[in-house]
């Protein structure tokens, strides 16, 4: 009730996917999410509309290093 919620460190298959933004050339939108490695699907996570947005999801998944921006 009055304590603060713990933040979750969510996982995804480090062996199969890479994290990656994926930007739109038309509008600028920014999208992060997951590629997959062999096939190039990606998959959606959370709409980056600032540095906080940004901040969050690599939180959320404990990375630590650059991402990739995909177009």
């Amino acid at each position: 009730m009055f304590f603060k919620k713990k933040s979750e460190t969510k996982t995804y298959d480090k062996e199969k996917q890479r994290p990656v933004i994926k930007a739109s050339i038309c509008n600028g939108e920014q999208v992060a999410g997951f590629q997959d490695i062999s096939t190039g699907a990606f998959e959606e996570v959370m709409l980056i509309k600032d540095n906080n947005d940004l901040a969050e999801f690599m939180n959320m998944y404990g990375i630590t290093w650059h991402i990739e921006k995909i177009y």
